[in-house]
């Protein structure tokens, strides 16, 4: 049953926020676009307003089918249509927590599964049930840093290559924590996390140190020497993955870590424009009852038969707010279940073969792009699937020129690192072909002979 507010309850909120209307609160947005009048003539049938709208949308460039370069965190892989399939079954398609097993063992299984092949996939031990996102699991790494030294250490150490959304995150989430630092030191982004002013930055008053793998630039660096760092220190140390990457690289368990988190999307989730995505959080077993989030565990019922259960719930949802290791309660159930089937689905061999692909492809393209007249590849250490292409004119014009030829051009990194100059991040995965990137290539080169004109 939903009860309203009332006239007075409305504003006495208003009156608390310095506010004497609900317009007010979304001052930010123009009036242009808040509740904009459709442009429709009158009485038209419906078949004719999907008409009208199906001829608006091809005037559209979508991902499907066009050569698309852009990633900078949300990627285009191939979704085997299985996911598309399960994933819309009624059991399934609710945003209801499973609060009660005795009516909901299928949904709290699937997130037991999600947890286990998260554990294996990062080498951890233990997996919670999602985050929102990367940026999310990313702040509430710091958080869990800041409850287990108890408040008495106040800096997070980030490395420079972790996502500049990832990083704004876990500052504004830590910035009413008493005296809390985050701190990322000024370096060549394309060190990575080897970088002398990085390492020289961790200290005892240091918490957690946190390292992108591969980082915002593509780069891959091995973190051992990272973890060695922070623990020689006494401090935890936390690494931000790619969850393909993982099909080739070493796991952050391998390395040392305490931590592990990533942005999940790349397992089975479209682009969505731009969310929901899925955070994942996966730590060592020390620190199991500091991670935030929800955690199904297996257990036996009382006639001797398996179940599944929500787990060591008082860390959070059955305690004081004040008390609890996060208030996060929310998790993205419906894409940690899709995450998992496309694990299940192209399993240990099918990750592997498309974590190749991405790296192949995408260094088949670097290869082909330093050898244009103009540009010129940065990346000075190894790399996944993306990589740093120094342009002869700004990104956004040589973007939007792609954009008339239908191509979907890299992230323009003038407004993250202004000191590359005309820099592009470019992406490359398995759903690139290689006709993608020779038309890609020879749409620059012409951009390029232009400039030279």
């Amino acid at each position: 049953m939903f009860i309203p507010h009332t006239d007075a309850e409305r504003g006495a909120m208003l009156a608390s926020l310095g506010m004497s209307s609900i317009d007010q609160l979304f001052s930010e947005i123009p009036k242009s676009v808040r509740f904009p009048k459709l442009n429709l003539t009158d009485r038209m049938t419906e078949p004719e307003i999907v008409s009208l709208l199906t001829e608006l949308d091809h005037a559209n460039l979508s991902t499907e089918g066009t050569p698309c370069f852009l990633g900078a965190g949300a990627y285009r892989h191939y979704i085997p249509a299985v996911l598309d399939n399960l994933t819309a079954r009624g059991d399934f398609y609710t945003a209801y927590t499973p609060y009660q097993a005795e009516i909901s063992q299928g949904t709290l299984q699937a997130i037991f599964e999600f947890q286990s092949l998260i554990a294996r996939l990062t080498g951890m031990d233990a997996a919670n049930a999602s985050h929102y996102d990367g940026a999310t699991a990313c702040a509430e790494a710091g958080i869990l840093a800041y409850h287990h030294f108890r408040g008495k250490r106040k800096k997070i150490v980030v490395s420079a290559g972790l996502h500049p959304h990832y990083l704004t995150t876990l500052r504004t989430y830590l910035q009413d924590f008493d005296g809390v630092q985050v701190v990322s030191p000024a370096q060549d982004v394309f060190e990575g996390a080897a970088g002398d002013a990085f390492l020289a930055a961790i200290d005892e008053d240091t918490s957690l140190v946190l390292a992108a793998y591969p980082d915002f630039y593509g780069t891959v660096v091995d973190l051992t020497p990272v973890a060695d760092a922070a623990h020689a220190k006494g401090a935890l140390f936390a690494a931000c993955v790619n969850p393909i990457a993982l099909g080739l690289l070493k796991t952050p368990g391998e390395m040392g870590a305490d931590i592990a988190v990533g942005e999940g999307q790349p397992l089975g989730l479209g682009l969505n424009y731009g969310g929901p995505y899925l955070g994942i959080f996966a730590v060592k077993k020390p620190l199991l009852r500091k991670m935030s989030g929800r955690i199904v565990g297996e257990t036996i019922d009382d006639r001797g038969q398996r179940a599944y259960v929500l787990t060591l719930t008082a860390r959070e949802q059955h305690i004081r707010r004040e008390k609890a290791t996060s208030n996060i309660c929310s998790n993205q159930g419906l894409n940690a279940l899709r995450a998992g089937m496309y694990l299940a689905e192209i399993g240990a061999d099918g990750l592997r073969s498309v974590a190749r692909l991405c790296y192949d492809k995408a260094h088949y393209a670097a290869a082909q792009l330093d050898r244009l007249a103009g540009y010129r590849v940065l990346n000075t250490e190894p790399f996944f699937h993306e990589f740093v292409l120094q342009c002869p004119r700004p990104v956004e014009s040589i973007n939007q020129c792609l954009l008339d030829q239908e191509i979907i051009g890299g992230y323009d990194l003038s407004g993250v690192s202004p000191e590359l100059g005309n820099a592009m991040l470019i992406a490359v995965t398995e759903t690139t072909s290689k006709e993608d990137i020779d038309d890609f290539c020879h749409a620059l080169k012409l951009e390029a002979d232009h400039v030279h004109e």
